[in-house]
C-alpha cells in the first residue's frame, strides 16, 4: 500500500512540472490572477472581482479555443458575477454602502444543497446519455455547486468556503483522473485557501457583530 500511494504521488509530482513546461503564458496569466482572485475575496476586497474578471475572460476565449463549450459557458456565467460581485460589495447593503458578512441558516443550507443536488443529478443524467462526458454526475455537480457558490460570495455569505471547500475536493478527484495534474495541484492550494478564508471570515463577522453602530465592513 505504501509502495502504491508513493508511487501515485510521484506521478502526480512528474505530472505536475509536465503540465507547467507546456503551460502557455496567456494560461499561466489566468492561473495567477485565480489564486489572487482568491487571495482578495479573502480579505474582502474590491479588487479580486477585477482579478476574477481579466482571469475568467482568459479562461472563456482559451475553452473554446480547446472546444470544452460548456467550460466557455461557464466562465461567460463568472465573468457576469465578477460585475455583480463587484456591485453587491461596493454598492449593497441596506444603507448602499457595501454587503455585510452574513450567515444563512442551517434550514436554507439545506434548502440549498438539496436543489442543488437535484439539479446536478438532472444535469448529469442528461450529460450521460447525450454526451459522451466523463464523469458525468460529479462534474454535473460541481458544475452546479460552483454556480452556487460563486453567488453565494458574491452575497458575502460565510459559509460560501465551506461549499468550496468540498467542491475543490471532487474537482482534484475529476482533474486527477483525468491527467490535468497542474490543475489538480492549484485545486489543493484553493482547499486549503478556502478553510483559511472560512476562518478568516468567521472572526471577521464577529467583530462586526460587535460593532452595532459601524455595521459596515470596510468594502475595500
Amino acid at each position: 500500500m505504501a509502495g502504491l500511494i508513493l508511487t501515485t504521488v510521484s506521478d502526480w509530482l512528474s505530472g505536475i512540472l509536465a503540465d507547467a513546461a507546456i503551460m502557455t503564458g496567456w494560461e499561466a496569466v489566468a492561473v495567477v490572477l485565480a489564486i489572487a482572485y482568491l487571495l482578495l475575496a479573502m480579505k474582502q476586497s474590491l479588487w479580486c472581482w477585477a482579478a476574477a474578471a481579466i482571469s475568467t475572460t482568459i479562461y472563456i476565449v482559451l475553452f473554446w479555443h480547446v472546444s470544452l463549450l460548456m467550460e466557455s459557458a461557464l466562465s461567460i456565467f463568472y465573468l457576469v458575477m465578477a460585475a455583480v460581485g463587484f456591485y453587491q460589495w461596493r454598492f449593497g447593503g441596506n444603507r448602499g454602502e457595501g454587503t455585510p458578512l452574513i450567515r444563512w441558516s442551517v434550514n436554507k443550507h439545506l434548502s440549498v444543497i438539496g436543489t442543488t443536488a437535484l439539479l446536478g443529478i438532472g444535469l448529469g443524467y442528461v450529460m450521460a446519455t447525450q454526451t459522451s462526458a466523463d464523469f458525468a454526475y460529479l462534474d454535473a455537480q460541481t458544475t452546479c455547486f460552483a454556480v452556487v457558490g460563486t453567488w453565494m460570495l458574491a452575497k458575502k455569505v460565510v459559509e460560501n468556503w465551506l461549499y468550496w471547500v468540498v467542491i475543490d475536493l471532487v474537482s482534484i478527484y475529476l482533474y486527477f483522473n483525468k491527467g490535468l495534474m497542474l490543475t489538480s495541484a492549484l485545486f489543493v492550494a484553493y482547499v486549503v485557501l478556502a478553510y483559511i478564508a472560512y476562518r478568516q471570515w468567521q472572526q471577521q463577522l464577529e467583530q462586526q457583530q460587535n460593532q452595532p453602530n459601524d455595521g459596515q465592513l470596510n468594502p475595500a
